[in-house]
């Protein structure tokens, strides 16, 4: 799967590239047609603690899934969505499996 990493407003560090495109990567057991993924790294300018956004675009054969976290750490946020496209993936071959 190809892994395009997006940083907005800050310059991004190999590591937390490394791991974005390590997390993703394991998405493709659970849903083997995974095309793309672009994964858009921002921070908010708030007083606030939880101010790291992670939004994760996955393309797949006819569909593209969304899914926007905010956390305290980026690392976090990326694991957040990680796991709740996991579940979208999962029931996308549920689904298509019903239909064969």
């Amino acid at each position: 799967m190809k892994v395009n990493v997006h940083a907005v407003n800050f310059a991004v560090d190999g590591k937390l590239v490394d791991f974005v495109q390590g997390r993703m990567n394991k998405l493709e057991k659970y849903y083997d047609r995974v095309v793309s993924s672009d994964v858009y790294l921002k921070v908010e300018k708030t007083s606030e603690k939880e101010n790291k956004i992670v939004e994760v675009k996955i393309n797949v054969p006819g569909d593209d899934f969304l899914v926007k976290k905010q956390c305290k750490t980026f690392e976090e946020a990326v694991e957040l969505s990680a796991e709740s496209l996991e579940r979208l993936l999962v029931k996308r071959k549920e689904k298509i499996r019903t239909h064969i």
